[in-house]
């Protein structure tokens, strides 16, 4: 099925993500997020790219895909991917990363281009007696860095 890209608002890109992905819930805010359309114009997957979550990371120049989703449609990830990134350098973005869990093979960011960083271990969760967080479910779980190739 051959698709194409389209502008997508963050309240249609959330709801997509919270139909479709696996285990997270949508994002709180974003920089941009593109979709990915069949001929007939049904949205076929989302991306949201927004600022880092790590803060070390967040220096004005990264971007990170925060989340992508799909209802399955083949190539709809790698498409997505390859435009996020595209976009993010359009914007005067140097730098493009995500990560995927443990048991994710990465093979649509493979297929655009995308490059394994670091292997992160899992994390007993985000909360600390100063700031006390509510669990997600993804804590104790590994994590691959990926960014997208230069």
């Amino acid at each position: 099925m051959p698709l194409h890209l389209v502008p997508v608002r963050f309240r249609d890109a959330a709801a997509f993500v919270a139909m479709w992905h696996r285990h997270n819930p949508p994002p709180v805010g974003m920089i941009f997020a593109v979709g990915a359309a069949d001929d007939e114009g049904t949205l076929r997957g989302v991306a949201i790219v927004g600022r880092p979550v790590a803060r070390h990371l967040d220096d004005g120049r990264t971007l990170e895909v925060t989340r992508t989703a799909t209802d399955g449609t083949r190539n709809a990830n790698s498409l997505l991917y390859g435009a996020a990134w595209r976009a993010a350098k359009a914007l005067g973005y140097t730098r493009l990363i995500t990560y995927t869990q443990g048991g994710e093979p990465g093979a649509s960011l493979r297929a655009a281009g995308w490059r394994v960083l670091a292997q992160r271990p899992p994390r007993s969760g985000w909360s600390c007696p100063s700031r006390p967080r509510e669990q997600h479910g993804a804590e104790h779980i590994p994590r691959t860095l990926w960014e997208a190739a230069p």
